[in-house]
C-alpha cells in the first residue's frame, strides 16, 4: 500500500459520518467475517489490513488466536491497547506476516485491500497467504470492487446502509463532506485498483488457490466481491 493511502487510514478520515456508522460498518463486517472462522474453535485466523477493528472481538470468540495486521502505526498502537486484554488478539505489522512459519494459518481474510495496492503487489500477497495457509486453508478476499461500479454506486450503498442502521441524514451529509475531503484528492490521484471476476481468479489460481465467488460480499456493499480462495 502506499504511503499516501497508509497516512490517510493512520489519521482521522472523513468516511465515518458518526459513530453509529463506525461502530455499524465494523460489527457488520466482523459478523461476516467470523462466518468464515475456521471449524472447532481453535484455529488461527489472520485479518491482514483490518483497519480499528472495532469488533474483532466478535471474531476472536470463534477461533483459538485471531492476528489482526495492520500497517497503520497509529491505528496499529490503538489495536494493541483496545484488546491488551484479549489473550486470543495478537497485533502485528505486515513485515511481521512475512516471517511467520509456512503452513501455520487456518484462515486469512483480506477485506477491502485490494483497491489500495498495485496488481504487482496483490499478486505478492497471494503467494505470502498461500505460503502462510495449512493445506486447504481458506483465504477470503472480500471487497473487490468490480470496474463498472462507480462512486455514485458506492454512495447509494451508504445511504441503503445507513437507512438500516439509522444514520441516514448523517450518511447523506457525509457523503458531500468526503467529496470535499483528502480522500477524495487521493481517490483521483492515485485511483482504485478495479478488477472483474476473472482477473481475480486468474491471478489466486497463478498463486496456487482454487476459487469461486462467494454468493455476498462481506460489509455492506453487495455491488462488490468477495472470493473464496482453499489452498491447493
Amino acid at each position: 500500500m502506499s504511503s499516501d493511502w497508509v497516512e490517510f487510514w493512520d489519521s482521522k478520515n472523513p468516511l465515518y459520518v458518526d459513530e453509529r456508522h463506525e461502530a455499524a460498518h465494523f460489527r457488520r463486517i466482523a459478523e461476516d467475517i467470523r462466518s468464515y472462522a475456521p471449524e472447532g474453535g481453535n484455529g488461527v485466523m489472520l485479518d491482514y489490513g483490518c483497519g480499528e477493528a472495532l469488533s474483532a472481538s466478535l471474531v476472536a470468540d470463534k477461533v483459538g488466536r485471531l492476528i489482526l495486521c495492520e500497517p497503520a502505526p497509529n491505528v496499529r498502537g490503538m489495536l494493541a491497547g483496545r484488546y491488551a486484554g484479549n489473550p486470543k488478539i495478537v497485533v502485528r505489522k505486515p513485515d511481521d506476516i512475512k516471517i511467520m512459519a509456512a503452513e501455520s494459518v487456518d484462515t486469512i481474510v483480506m477485506h477491502s485491500v485490494a483497491q489500495y495496492v498495485s496488481p504487482q503487489e496483490l499478486d505478492s500477497l497471494f503467494r505470502l497467504f498461500r505460503k502462510l495457509l495449512k493445506p486447504g486453508g481458506l483465504f477470503v478476499l472480500g471487497d473487490v470492487i468490480p470496474r463498472k461500479v462507480s462512486a455514485l454506486t458506492d454512495a447509494m450503498a451508504l445511504l441503503r446502509f445507513g437507512s438500516e442502521e439509522g444514520f441516514y441524514w448523517q450518511a447523506l451529509k457525509g457523503l458531500v463532506r468526503t467529496r470535499f475531503s483528502n480522500y477524495w484528492q487521493l481517490r483521483k490521484s492515485l485511483g482504485l485498483e478495479r478488477y472483474e471476476e476473472g482477473e481475480i481468479t486468474a491471478k489466486l489460481e497463478a498463486a496456487g488457490f482454487t476459487v469461486q465467488r462467494a454468493r455476498s460480499n462481506i460489509g455492506h456493499n453487495a455491488k462488490r466481491m468477495t472470493f473464496l480462495a482453499h489452498a491447493r
